[in-house]
């Protein structure tokens, strides 16, 4: 028999600049932890890395905003993302930081090693300055008037309201959004990955993953198909990792303020949480078996706006590095909705995880997330779902069918298990099926589809109410003994079994379940400690006759609409405050005067949305069919931030018929939709009632 392989399972760092919110969980994070917990239940050799992300122009910008200095703003939020990451359940073996020693030297040593191997290239350039703060800009952090559509408050990389891809140079006016200085441009010299030079080897690579997600290959080839180009792997910060002053010394470049890019940092992260771990383990070299041997899985569970930092750039820094194994899969997850609407916490529209663990049990959360996971698609969270979930589901099904059982044979049966004798075909066709389930639920998880799997754990239950239900113990209690006997026995086991597979879902109430049942010896699904039972046991019963049970318990309180009302007024008030302090912003300035005549040469149109859909080249961008009445016109409308595919549909809405087309992304844009943004940078569609091809004046 071959040994099985030993697998590395990471989730996305996440950034250190604000709490963990519901869309974290459903994209990187709770996925990986069932996947783990299972496998830990299986005896597999595992390890599941983590950490915060704490570099980046990002966390500098926010400094300067709050007047602190970056290592106070990571160490807060590190320090709350691992509180409530435990609370929630998570079960990582090690949850390191960016900001960490181990880090700086890991990092540092990865990218040393990359440039003797000539990975990297350097280009001297003018990159724009902000004289006020001394600080170089990324294209993010540069705002200005989109030469396209006019929108005076487009990014350097892009303007989200035409969706235009951009560049700062093309920007008029261009500002820092750091400090709204006026922008300089000022020579530097930076090391660039050609990652177009290593494509062919890359797209033969990702032709051998047949078995990853369509979304995640889907997002690759469009990358492949625009060209990868070259990305640069250092910037001009006073915060990060250093690069390397060798380094930078033999390619004659100024060390000085150069750090390492976050996109190159980050990653190295789980290589550097690995070598924490190890050496907490008393065992420094132990995590190279992990990342350095061939016979290792490595895992990658990520959400869908990092998937070509882990699917090209990454492992691309892997492959030139030579030393270290490439992920088998990638599985990445789509966005969660929240209520309709896309989740922003600009704008106070997300649920905190801190907050939810305070109104409710995590095991609640974990289950209706799970319900809901975007996991080829984006999903909505909805409070009205998440009641249903855990009243109609882990209440009514799971959580009924143990309390029913258990306080059967506790009022009836001395508390005990009762004996199996002579069982009928009903009893042995409900002990042969619980059987299958161990295998049924753990090929779905090992296919990352946590979905299904968390929904054929249900169906155990339900498997076992309809037994319960059949074998009616209450009316064969007087008149039949041992079949009433037989029915319970079945019940318990089959409550047993339920006890074990709900372990990487729902893991507090399945261990409350276990300790009144009396179920020892169960391998964790936590790191560390031993155990004698495994997932694959579940397939048997595991109470023996005659023992004792513990005392019943509640094991699911349904919640009540109170309860949901209160997160919803929640989300209310934190959205109608944000709003406020948008509405306390300064109206944008009226533009330059125009003559009717410049305003007559405009050509607006009502048009009907026909058809709508995601690009998948693009973040922002919505392709649709828009019917103007005399003819169809395929438009990019630059919401998709904003809006669903589905959002649009059927509506009528304004369009800038005359418009001259314009390329993006490949595809061309046959005029404009209109759309009103608020100071809070929400867009509002524009609408109208009358039939399409009607002017507008």
């Amino acid at each position: 028999m071959t040994e099985p392989k030993r697998i590395l399972v990471t989730s996305a760092l996440p950034y250190a600049n604000g709490p963990i919110h519901l869309g974290h969980l459903a994209g990187a994070y709770l996925p990986a932890d069932v996947f783990c917990r299972y496998h830990r239940m299986l005896g597999s050799d595992l390890v599941y890395i983590c950490g915060s992300d704490e570099h980046g122009a990002a966390i500098v910008k926010q400094s300067i905003a709050e007047g602190v200095d970056p290592q106070s703003i990571v160490d807060k939020y590190h320090a709350l993302a691992m509180k409530d990451f435990a609370a929630f359940g998570m079960s990582f073996d090690h949850y390191g930081r960016t900001s960490s020693e181990a880090h700086r030297k890991t990092a540092s040593e990865f990218f040393r090693t990359m440039a003797q191997k000539g990975a990297f290239t350097t280009k001297t350039e003018q990159l724009p300055y902000d004289p006020k703060v001394e600080l170089f800009l990324a294209d993010r952090f540069v705002m200005g008037t989109c030469p396209i559509c006019g929108n005076e408050s487009a990014y350097g990389d892009q303007c989200e309201k035409c969706g235009t891809a951009l560049s700062p140079r093309e920007l008029i006016d261009p500002r820092s959004t750091m400090s709204d200085a006026e922008l300089v441009w000022k020579e530097t010299t930076h090391f660039y990955l050609p990652m177009g030079e290593h494509q062919a080897r890359l797209e033969a690579w990702i032709a051998e993953k047949t078995d990853w997600k369509v979304n995640v290959l889907g997002q690759i080839k469009s990358w492949f198909t625009l060209g990868l180009g070259e990305r640069a792997m250092t910037r001009d910060l006073p915060w990060g990792v250093p690069i390397p002053e060798d380094v930078a010394a033999a390619a004659g470049v100024n060390a000085e303020g150069k750090v390492l890019y976050v996109w190159f940092d980050a990653p190295i992260g789980y290589v550097s949480s690995t070598r924490e771990w190890a050496e907490q383990l008393g065992d420094p070299e132990r995590w190279k078996t992990y990342w350095q041997r061939e016979d290792t899985r490595l895992i990658h569970y990520i959400g869908k706006d990092n998937i070509v930092f882990h699917t090209l750039s990454f492992p691309l820094m892997l492959m030139l590095h030579g030393d270290y194994v490439l992920p088998e899969n990638v599985p990445a997850n789509e966005f969660l909705n929240l209520e309709g609407q896309k989740l922003s916490t600009s704008r106070g529209w997300a649920v905190w995880l801190g907050e939810a663990l305070e109104a409710f049990p995590a095991d609640y959360l974990r289950y209706s997330l799970l319900r809901t996971l975007p996991e080829t698609r984006d999903a909505d969270f909805t409070w009205a779902d998440f009641s249903a979930h855990v009243n109609n589901e882990l209440a009514d099904n799971f959580g009924n069918f143990a309390n029913r059982t258990i306080q059967f044979a506790t009022k009836y049966l001395g508390g005990t298990v009762p004996e199996l004798v002579d069982p009928s075909d009903a009893d042995r066709a409900a002990l042969e099926e619980m059987a299958t389930f161990p295998a049924r639920i753990g090929a779905l998880i090992d296919q990352h589809r946590m979905r299904d799997a968390v929904q054929e754990l249900m169906a155990l239950g339900r498997l076992g109410n309809k037994y319960f239900n059949d074998g009616e113990p209450w009316a064969t209690r007087s008149k039949d003994p041992q079949r009433c006997n037989n029915t319970v026995h079945v019940s318990l086991q089959i409550c047993g079994a339920l006890s074990v597979l709900a372990e990487p879902f729902i893991p507090f109430t399945a261990a409350k379940l276990r300790a009144i049942l009396g179920v020892e010896g169960v391998r964790p699904s936590t790191p560390g400690g031993q155990g004698e039972l495994g997932w694959a046991d579940a397939a048997r019963p595991l109470l023996t006759s005659g023992s004792a049970l513990g005392t019943p318990e509640i094991l699911v309180s349904k919640v009540d609409e109170a309860a949901i009302e209160a997160q919803l007024e929640l989300l209310r008030t934190r959205s109608a405050a944000a709003a406020a302090s948008t509405a306390e912003a300064p109206y944008a300035p009226v533009r330059d005067t125009i003559t009717y005549d410049d305003f007559a040469k405009l050509d607006f149109r009502v048009g009907h949305v026909t058809s709508a859909e995601r690009v998948k080249k693009s973040k922002k961008l919505i392709r649709c069919e828009v019917d103007l009445g005399f003819e169809t016109r395929q438009i990019l409308a630059g919401v998709a931030e904003h809006f669903t595919p589905e959002d649009l549909l059927g509506k009528r809405v304004i369009v800038v018929a005359n418009l001259a087309p314009r390329k993006m992304v490949g595809l061309e844009s046959q005029g404009m939709l209109l759309m009103a943004e608020d100071r809070g940078g929400a867009l509002h569609m524009l609408t109208a009632d009358s039939e399409p091809g009607s002017t507008v004046s």
